[in-house]
């Protein structure tokens, strides 16, 4: 059995940080696979900041919650601009 009696150390190793287009995928697919309208309860999340529209499975509302709102905000209307055209 080890020796309790000394202190150690727990050396985190930070991953990458996940772009919010990577966070989408996770967060999206998830909720297809569960048989949710994906579209619809990432919606509710991003107006309420509720992380109880997206689901836990495949920890996708943890996966949400490491970026702020906004990012995934940005992230999408760029790419609804970009698919217009409108660049």
């Amino acid at each position: 059995m080890a020796d309790l009696s000394e202190t150690r150390v727990l050396k985190v190793v930070p991953g990458k940080p996940m772009s919010a287009e990577e966070v989408l995928e996770i967060v999206y697919k998830a909720n297809k696979e569960k048989g949710y309208d994906a579209v619809n309860q990432i919606t509710g999340y991003l107006v309420s900041d509720d992380p109880t529209y997206i689901t836990s499975y495949n920890d996708a509302r943890k996966t949400v919650r490491k970026l702020e709102r906004d990012e995934i905000i940005e992230e999408l209307i760029s790419a609804y601009v970009k698919s217009k055209g409108w660049d």
